[in-house]
């Protein structure tokens, strides 16, 4: 703390001894009282006057110039007991206020520094804390059975690439037992999130699949974009559960060879084809079957018989739930003539498949993907895919009656991350990228798949191969009586299979009335159907 005595050292005082100015004129009592303006000099030092004798206590020999007592005048006291010693005279008449003008200059300027500080340390605190944080990474896994996996992973590093944060991994899955092996991870919760499914599996997983979000597909643009069988099958009470990647179904494939050699059209009725099939039959001498006309009639060695019964049976008008009465019995009686009463197949021949690609039968029913198989075991085989017969029709605008089984993708109820993964879902199934994926299934598999987009069909209406597919697919109808789904045996398909397989072989070989089989048979379809809640 500064010593108070130091104030004294350089302080002027007025005093009558030991100076050369005059002293100043006696002070009345009237001058005393009177108002009077000081011109105060700006001296730090000041002197202390002695109240007893009005007499200054002077530093000595201190000669600083003092100004003309006889201009000053001093300011009203109540009581003098200290005065200031005038110094210089002031440049201006006006009153210097030190206290006052100084101070709020400073504090002005610190409460501007202070503002500004508090707005540049709420900035920072307001960026640090409300900073945008970077989404969190979503992780999906995705399970397939016919995508080629190539393909797959190169669509997948693109979509990563314009949607940062998701991270997709591909695993290509078996086809054997996949519908059980699928449903207990789902069960589990430990399942993919994305994942192939045959739309014939909606009732068997209709629990844990998620609907399509309206904001990535409402209902108006799903129908719009995929044939009427998707639109109608992928769906339960709460909504849309599935997007289809293929169409698909049952083409008639003939073996181009044999038409030609014997001068014989493609058939495109059932009675035509029964002709037919009969008329391109080559037996040996001992009646053994060396050429067949078509393979019909039997379920042990007739791949896909499940999709040709279902494909009869619809066209009939059948109910497939609940095959009673007429309308089911015809199909059935039908399918079993081509080996009890025409005898252009039977149990001793090879597998359907095996028989075609080795040039040993005419007509074959088989999916697109069977292509595949047939290129594979015989390359060089000319051979041609045509639409299935149909029954005869009331009048030109009667549509025809065609079969539908296709594979979609789903989402599980418990992914974290289900709207993400319809959105890389529906990325999938854009052109662009539907296209790549077929494409990139025909380099392993000779051939691609028909495409689930109505918007799509003329890319293939003219393909030999795939184009019967997309013409069939309009006016397609599936059931639950499907072949090669892969559910295992206990999958709906399987089951009913069963049944069907049972009345059949009960006509084929022991020459029952389909009247009298497909009652019992009737009763196990509509248990299996109502355990899964279809009616």
């Amino acid at each position: 703390m500064p010593d108070p005595n130091e104030n004294l050292q350089g302080q002027v005082f007025v005093s009558s001894e030991g100076s050369d100015v005059p002293p100043p004129p006696p002070v009345s009592d009237s001058q005393l009282n009177n108002q009077a303006q000081i011109h105060v000099a700006p001296i730090t030092p000041q002197s202390m006057v002695d109240p007893s004798n009005n007499a200054a206590v002077s530093q000595p020999n201190v000669n600083i110039p003092v100004a003309n007592t006889s201009d000053l005048v001093e300011p009203p006291l109540t009581s003098v007991s200290t005065v200031q010693a005038a110094g210089p005279p002031s440049t201006s008449d006006k009153p210097q206020k030190l206290s006052g003008k100084f101070p709020l200059k400073y504090l002005l300027v610190g409460l501007g520094a202070l503002l500004f500080v508090s707005v540049i340390s709420f900035s920072v605190w307001n960026f640090v804390i409300n900073k945008p944080k970077p989404p969190e990474e979503v992780n999906l896994t995705y399970w397939g059975i016919w995508e080629d996996d190539a393909t797959v992973k190169q669509l997948i590093n693109e979509y990563q690439t314009q949607n940062k944060g998701v991270k997709i991994t591909y695993v290509k899955q078996s086809k054997q037992d996949y519908r059980e092996r699928l449903s207990n991870n789902l069960a589990k919760g430990g399942g993919p999130d994305i994942f192939n499914f045959h739309n014939s599996w909606v009732p068997m997983f209709s629990s844990q699949l998620s609907q399509i979000p309206t904001s990535v597909f409402d209902a108006r643009d799903y129908q719009a974009t995929f044939y009427p069988a998707a639109v109608k099958d992928l769906r339960n009470n709460a909504g849309i559960v599935g997007m289809p990647f293929m169409t698909d179904g049952l083409g008639l494939f003939v073996n181009e060879e044999i038409f030609k050699t014997l001068n014989k059209s493609f058939p495109t009725t059932w009675d035509e084809l029964r002709r037919v099939a009969s008329e391109l039959t080559v037996r040996d001498e001992s009646g053994r079957i060396i050429q067949a006309g078509v393979a019909l009639g039997r379920t042990e060695n007739v791949d896909h018989w499940e999709d040709i019964l279902s494909l009869l049976l619809l066209q009939g008008g059948a109910n497939l739930s609940n095959p009673t009465g007429n309308l089911a019995e015809a199909p059935l009686k039908y399918y079993t003539v081509f080996n009890n009463e025409d005898h252009v197949w039977d149990e001793a021949l090879p597998s359907s498949t095996q028989a075609f690609a080795s040039g040993k039968l005419a007509m074959y029913f088989a999916p697109s993907w069977r292509v595949t198989d047939v290129k594979t075991l015989n390359p060089n085989l000319s051979f041609k895919i045509v639409p299935v017969p149909q029954l005869p029709k009331n009048g030109p605008a009667q549509p025809d009656v065609n079969f539908s089984s296709y594979w979609a993708y789903g989402v599980s109820n418990k992914s974290k991350n289900s709207e993400a993964a319809w959105k890389f879902i529906k990325y999938l199934l854009s052109k662009e990228q539907l296209q790549k994926l077929s494409q990139g299934v025909a380099k392993t598999n000779l051939v691609g798949f028909p495409y689930s987009r109505v918007d799509m069909a003329t890319l293939l209406e003219t393909d030999q191969l795939l184009g019967v597919y997309v013409k069939e697919a309009p006016t397609a109808v599936s059931s639950y009586l499907s072949s090669n789904t892969f559910d295992g045996p206990t999958g709906i398909n399987t089951r009913i299979s069963g049944y069907y397989a049972q009345a059949l072989n009960s006509v084929i070989k022991e020459n029952k009335d389909p009247s009298e089989v497909l009652p019992q048979a009737a009763e196990g379809i509509k248990q299996v159907l109502s355990g899964y809640g279809v009616r």
